[in-house]
C-alpha cells in the first residue's frame, strides 16, 4: 500500500475534533522526525477558543524555503456513518474516515512526497494547526508569531485545502474573499401593545436598518473575484408574549467581500446605517481578502498537475475562507488539494488513487519551488 494511504489511515485514526490536541500531533511528529525535521509543538489559549495545539516543523538551513500549511482538526462527524468515523476503512477504491479529504489526506500525501526530496535541496517547513475549523484564534496566527520570533520567512507557501472539484487538479485557489460577521442590536422600551405611546418598539427600527442594508450593492465583482454579498443569518427578539412590545431586537449578518473592500470599511458602513436608526454594531473580521497574482507559483503548480494528470487547472478565488488568509501576509500563497465533494459530510472519503497521485504532484511542486 502506498505510504500516503498508510499515513492518512494513521492520522484519521486519531480523533481530533476542533480544537485538536495530543494524539494526532504525536502521530505527525513521529512521521516527520525520521525525515530529519526539527519539530516544535506548543499549546495556546483557554476556553472557549482554546486550548489549541500547533506544530511547526522545519528541515534544512540554506537555499529557498518552501512551506506547506494545513490543519489536523476536523469538524464533528455527526450521526449516521456507515462505520466509525475515526476508524479508517478501505471499501473498494475509497478510504473512509473523518478528515480523509479535509485535510488529513493532504497532509499524509505531502509527508509521503518528502521521501522523494533530497535533504539538501533547500528548506522545507510544515505549518500545522489544530484550530482551522474553529474560531482560529490560537491557530495559524500563533504559529506565524513563533516564526516571526525565529525570523523564519518562507519564499512560497502551499496550503493543502481540498480545492479540486470534479477531478484531482481541476482547480487551485490563488485567493479568497474576506469575511466579516456583525451583530446589530436595537434597544427600545418595553410596554403594552395597547399603549404604544408609552413604549418604544425596537423591531420597527431594526427592520428599517435591515431594509437599508439589504438594498446595498457593494460591487459587481472584478477580474478574479465574484461580487461581494451581504447575507442576514439570524433575527432574534425572544418575545414570548403576544401583548408586549419588546425591549430589544437583534440581527446577525455575514459579508463575504472581495479585494475592493476591507473589513473595517464594511464595519463602518453598517455601523453608520444602524446608527441612523438608533442601533449599534459589534463585529468580528475573520479575514481580509487576498490574491496571489498568477505567475511563478501558480505556474509551478499548474505544470505539476498537467504533468501528472494531463489536466489544465483553473485558477479560482471561489469558496469560503481558509488559513491562507493569514499566511498571505508572509509570502505568495496558493491552495491545492483533494476533491472537496465529501468534505464535512457523512462518510467522508477519498479515492486511494487521488491520494497517491496528489503525493506525486506535491513532490513535483516541492522540487520546482525549491529550485526557484
Amino acid at each position: 500500500m502506498h505510504k500516503a494511504v498508510e499515513l492518512a489511515k494513521t492520522l484519521i485514526a486519531c480523533p481530533s475534533i476542533t480544537p485538536a490536541t495530543g494524539q494526532v500531533f504525536d502521530a505527525l511528529e513521529a512521521m516527520l522526525k525520521p525525515l530529519g525535521f526539527a519539530v516544535h509543538r506548543f499549546t495556546e489559549g483557554e476556553a472557549p477558543d482554546g486550548p489549541v495545539e500547533n506544530l511547526f516543523a522545519i528541515r534544512g538551513n540554506c537555499g529557498r524555503h518552501f512551506a506547506y500549511a494545513g490543519h489536523l482538526d476536523v469538524v464533528p462527524p455527526g450521526d449516521g456513518w456507515q462505520g466509525d468515523p475515526f476508524t479508517p476503512e478501505i471499501r473498494g477504491d475509497l478510504l473512509y474516515g473523518r478528515g480523509a479529504v479535509d485535510m488529513k489526506g493532504s497532509i499524509a500525501a505531502f509527508v509521503a512526497a518528502l521521501d522523494n526530496i533530497d535533504k539538501d535541496a533547500g528548506i522545507i517547513s510544515l505549518i500545522i494547526t489544530g484550530d482551522e475549523e474553529g474560531p482560529a484564534t490560537y491557530g495559524t496566527k500563533s504559529i506565524m508569531r513563533y516564526m516571526a520570533e525565529q525570523h523564519i520567512v518562507p519564499d512560497l507557501c502551499l496550503v493543502g485545502e481540498p480545492t479540486s472539484v470534479h477531478k484531482l487538479g481541476d482547480m487551485i485557489k490563488i485567493g479568497r474573499r474576506g469575511s466579516v460577521n456583525m451583530w446589530v442590536s436595537v434597544d427600545g422600551m418595553q410596554g403594552h401593545v395597547a399603549y404604544p405611546h408609552l413604549a418604544d418598539n425596537p423591531i420597527t427600527k431594526l427592520t428599517a436598518i435591515m431594509s437599508e442594508i439589504d438594498a446595498i450593492i457593494l460591487d459587481e465583482g472584478n477580474e478574479w473575484f465574484q461580487a461581494s454579498n451581504i447575507e442576514f443569518t439570524d433575527l432574534t427578539v425572544g418575545n414570548r408574549a403576544h401583548n408586549v412590545i419588546p425591549a430589544q431586537a437583534q440581527a446577525r449578518l455575514s459579508i463575504r467581500f472581495n479585494d475592493e473592500h476591507s473589513g473595517e470599511e464594511l464595519v463602518t458602513l453598517i455601523s453608520s446605517i444602524a446608527g441612523k436608526h438608533g442601533g449599534s454594531v459589534e463585529a468580528r473580521i475573520s479575514g481580509e481578502p487576498f490574491l496571489t497574482q498568477p505567475g511563478e507559483f501558480s505556474d509551478i503548480i499548474a505544470s505539476a498537475i498537467k504533468k501528472n494528470t494531463g489536466i489544465e487547472t483553473e485558477l479560482s478565488t471561489s469558496g469560503g475562507t481558509s488559513d491562507a488568509r493569514f499566511l498571505s501576509a508572509l509570502c505568495p500563497v496558493v491552495e491545492f488539494g483533494l476533491r472537496n465533494a465529501t468534505m464535512h459530510k457523512l462518510d467522508e472519503a477519498v479515492e486511494i488513487a487521488d491520494l497517491v497521485q496528489l503525493s506525486q504532484i506535491y513532490a513535483h511542486i516541492t522540487k520546482a519551488a525549491l529550485r526557484g
